[in-house]
């Protein structure tokens, strides 16, 4: 492996401590995971750093990438398209920071790098509403300052990079200090790790080295990407799904989105000056390229036939003659969820596109882009239904021409009292998206699922397998029963002012123990009306919306 020298960094080089950075990562993900403070099965931060860096990965394999400042501006595109969960988004915004210091840069040296940290630490910083500190942005600022520090005196990069590793290190062990739940969980923070292990990636590739895979470890290879599903009341209209990139295009990617759009749907343009990434579902591929080529070389040509894709014979027979979602509306609804059941209710009340995901499978921003594009209609509200998908929702503005708005909500039953307030004819979003965001804050919900690790926390020890009951205000009930510790819930959290509980009953639980418990809450709850659905949602046995 070449090192141009030990006081700059060419592309070739900044390229390869991305790769080793992900590479690195990739090895230690679990661990990542593992580091999960709550013992509910939420511990994704290191599957969702991984995932983004794949994105990275993949942006980065490409030609042309001939200047510090090429391979930043791909790093950027890549993890801010592939960004999950929160942890994801964070370091997409770190990343993003970075690639804008580096504008028209060559090779760096220590003093260029240092500056780029630090402009990735304000970026991030800006990008989270209420920065946390004892988290992965902690992490990354005092390692930023660290190296601005040391770079005034230290031509070595390497040396330098060392100095950033020691002190997220120092800091990183100073999280639990910062952080009380992270002292109660015995554990550092998940994010600050994960970064850490990024940097030390950086490091050996700085060195020249490669990564080390532990004995006995499956052979690492590039996971594909997760299966994208966009479930909607209507099916797909057309029938080719068309990707490709345009290299060192000759037309800004606005100008091309609209060119492409009279082509089909789902269309998703991005790019800068090096590179613009098409994705369109189309019956016309070949005229879709043509007129890309127009526009420059094009690369890594991807179209899939669709209909072959779908256990549907009738659609190898006959043309699709379908509506678009969001047809004849002002506002259109992406929903995040998954299971059958949850699907067809947000379905039911007027949404147009369900995005699979939730918890411990968060959707990229790519994905909700996507969704977002799909529709016929300008205007578009996003329901992320899970606290770990509100930020990557975000970040869907800055990746399509339709307007978004995001309403904030962090339960499936938020998401469901939002759509109650739904106005697909209105003309003003920000008015809608507001009425929405307010309907929600009337729901209380609860949750019943189980404990993935032992824990000691403020409601006593719990064991691994032990019952969860989660209110908003976090864990409840604890307890070994299904149906004792979802009474127990509900009992804490229904007041004499409801009227109304929903229970969407989980995949894993069985018929005649949620009839069951449906006849015990009519008879704890006389004055409440039950309504009982199958939700078919994973992790979650029970899903409880009270109002």
């Amino acid at each position: 492996m070449k090192v141009v020298t030990a006081k700059e960094i060419d592309a070739a080089l900044l390229r390869n401590m991305f790769l080793l950075g992900a590479k690195n990562l990739e090895v230690n993900k679990q661990a990542v995971d593992a580091l999960n403070v709550f013992p509910v099965p939420d511990g994704d931060t290191g599957t969702n750093m991984h995932l983004t860096l794949q994105a990275v990965v993949k942006a980065l394999d490409k030609p042309n990438l001939d200047t510090c400042t090429a391979v930043a501006q791909g790093v950027a595109s890549g993890s801010l398209m592939g960004a999950r969960g929160n942890s994801g988004v964070i370091l997409s915004q770190l990343f993003r920071g970075f690639s804008r210091s580096l504008e028209r840069k060559t090779v760096l040296q220590g003093p260029d790098f240092a500056l780029a940290l630090m402009a990735g630490v304000e970026t991030a910083y800006k990008a989270v509403g209420k920065p946390v500190e004892g988290t992965i942005l902690t992490v990354a600022r005092v390692a930023a300052r660290a190296a601005q520090a040391k770079a005034r005196t230290e031509p070595d990069i390497a040396k330098l990079m060392q100095v950033v590793i020691d002190q997220a290190e120092a800091t990183l062990a100073r999280t639990p200090d910062m952080l009380p739940v992270l002292k109660r969980a015995g554990v550092v923070d998940a994010g600050g790790q994960g970064l850490v292990y990024i940097y030390r990636g950086f490091l050996q590739a700085l060195l020249g080295k490669e990564i080390e895979v532990p004995a006995g470890a499956d052979e690492l290879r590039q996971l594909p990407e997760p299966e994208k599903q966009l479930f909607s009341a209507e099916e797909i209209e057309f029938q080719y799904c068309t990707e490709f990139l345009i290299l060192n295009p000759r037309v800004e990617d606005h100008a091309l989105r609209s060119s492409l759009e009279a082509f089909g749907d789902s269309l998703l343009v991005v790019g800068d000056e090096g590179v613009i990434k098409v994705h369109l579902h189309t019956n016309h591929p070949g005229a879709v390229m043509e007129l890309a080529l127009e526009h420059g070389e094009l690369s890594a040509i991807k179209i899939e036939n669709m209909r072959e894709q779908h256990a549907h014979t009738a659609w190898a027979e006959e043309r699709l003659k379908v509506i678009q979602p969001g047809t004849g509306k002002s506002i259109g609804v992406v929903a995040v969820a998954t299971g059958k059941g949850l699907r067809e209710v947000f379905l039911s009340l007027g949404a147009d596109v369900i995005v699979e995901g939730g918890q411990g499978m968060n959707p990229s921003t790519e994905d909700l882009a996507a969704a977002v594009n799909s529709l016929a209609c300008d205007r578009a509200v996003i329901l992320p239904n899970n606290k770990n998908v509100i930020l990557a929702a975000s970040q869907v503005k800055e990746v399509t021409k339709k307007e978004v708005a995001v309403v904030a909500s962090r339960t499936v039953p938020q998401g469901l009292a939002a759509m109650l307030s739904y106005e697909a004819d209105a003309v003003e979003l920000e008015r809608v998206s507001k009425a929405m965001q307010r309907r929600m804050g009337t729901v209380k919900t609860g949750l019943v699922t189980y404990a993935i690790k032992d824990y000691n926390g403020d409601k006593g020890e719990i064991l691994e397998g032990d019952i969860l009951g989660l209110s908003d205000k976090g864990i409840d009930t604890i307890g070994t029963d299904i149906n004792e510790v979802a009474l127990a819930l509900l009992a804490k959290i229904v007041t004499d002012d409801d009227g109304v509980i929903s229970l969407f009953v989980g995949a894993e639980t069985q018929e005649e123990i949620a009839a069951s418990l449906a006849e015990k809450i009519k008879a704890r709850f006389p004055n409440c009306e039950l309504e009982v659905l199958s939700g078919g949602q994973p992790i979650y046995y029970y899903i409880f919306s009270v109002e």
